[in-house]
């Protein structure tokens, strides 16, 4: 099921025959993800539904490194005349103000929000034989050490600071270890090697379903179907750890509502789609589609959100 929010009937309204997205011409669609990655399967399979409703070619871009960050530069000053739009990750909107001291993008005053394309939430995990098998049971098992390892894909980033704010609303002491990327934690997590793992759910459910390595919570606003019997933070007790990235696709700042809505069109329809929700539910990840004035606000709320989190953290990047 799409998840459309209010005011999202703007998804529905006509393609408009605006100059900014003539037919014919070539869409770059930004990412600052190397091709293969989730983010990667997202933006192809959401340009490959959009271009007969867009009359255009989409040419998926990767321009990889800092975390995000090179991309996300490469659009600030870029004609808005839609020839340009780029795909991200909320991290990189609401988390990185709080951490870099030299961010060279300011996420509103830099860009034009669209929408976001989809949501997933995130699995704290732990191998299949730990001697805990809920969240509670965890927590008490930590409680009685000096210190527990635990990994996330990347530091400062959400699943990082979400395991911050287990550790500081339990009291267990968590020790972060940052890997790069969510497969190298699932694999040391299985090995042995670090006690727990927070990933992008979709990574641990293959061990998961195969007895391997157990869910403990997600961060979903509520259960998910594939996984009926996992529950959430919220109802664990932790209602501050409900908590999703989603991919969200922006604009140059000073875009037109004629090269807004035609966009903002396309990907509602495409999120639409069989071959859309298929690939997202594969991911699992669930389609969502905004409209843009919501969109901006989600960015300004989940920004001020993240900051008294990031700060308790004490974490702070060399940079």
């Amino acid at each position: 099921m799409i998840r459309i929010t209010r005011r999202a009937a703007l998804g529905a309204l006509p393609l408009l025959a605006a100059p900014a997205l003539a037919q014919g011409r070539t869409i770059r669609a930004l990412l600052g993800w190397p091709p293969g990655g989730s983010s990667d399967i997202v933006a192809r399979t959401y340009a490959e539904r959009m271009r007969a409703a867009l009359g255009a070619n989409i040419l998926v871009e990767n321009r990889p490194g800092a975390g995000g960050r090179i991309a996300l530069e490469a659009m600030k000053g870029a004609p808005a005349d839609g020839s340009l739009y780029i795909q991200t990750p909320a991290s990189m909107l609401v988390i990185y103000p709080h951490l870099y001291r030299t961010l060279r993008y300011d996420p509103l005053a830099d860009f034009t929000p669209v929408t976001t394309v989809c949501a997933f939430p995130f699995a704290f995990t732990v191998r299949a034989d730990h001697p805990a098998k809920t969240l509670a049971e965890f927590i008490a098992w930590a409680k009685g050490r000096q210190q527990t390892d635990w990994a996330s894909p990347s530091p400062g980033t959400m699943p990082h600071f979400l395991g911050v704010e287990l550790a500081r609303q339990t009291g267990i002491v968590l020790n972060h270890v940052p890997y790069r990327g969510g497969a190298p934690v699932m694999t040391d997590v299985l090995a042995g090697v670090i006690t727990a793992g927070m990933n992008v759910l979709s990574e641990p459910v293959p061990f998961h379903a195969a007895g391997q390595m157990r869910i403990l919570a997600i961060s979903a606003p509520r259960r998910v179907p594939r996984l009926p019997d996992v529950p959430t933070f919220a109802e664990l007790g932790f209602p501050a750890l409900t908590r999703q990235e989603w991919f969200g696709v922006l604009l140059p700042a000073g875009a037109p509502a004629t090269v807004v809505q035609p966009l903002h069109a396309a990907l509602a329809a495409a999120a639409r789609t069989p071959e859309v929700q298929e690939v997202l539910t594969r991911l699992e990840f669930a389609p969502e589609i905004m409209e843009p004035t919501a969109f901006a606000e989600r960015i300004r709320s989940e920004r001020e959100g993240w900051g008294p989190i990031v700060a308790a953290s004490g974490f702070r990047p060399e940079e």
